[in-house]
């Protein structure tokens, strides 16, 4: 599992801290760290709020980049 920079950057666009980000859903900042470093499997639900307090879509945070696609 690699680094997700995705919900580094979306954080980065509301100007919100890890920290603002693990309370909004209900996880320590431990917990969002290990997330953003890719050494933490979230749940779907657990996913799906942090997408709804990003404003972001699943795919846009956690999808696979598809390099083979026509």
């Amino acid at each position: 599992m690699g680094r997700n920079v995705k919900i580094k950057a979306a954080r980065a666009e509301l100007d919100m801290t890890q920290k603002a980000l693990a309370e909004a859903v209900g996880v320590s900042r431990q917990t969002m760290n290990a997330i953003e470093q890719g050494n933490y499997n979230p749940t779907i639900k657990l996913c799906r709020a942090i997408c709804r307090v990003l404003g972001k879509t699943l795919d846009e945070l956690f999808g696979e980049e598809d390099y083979n696609e026509q």
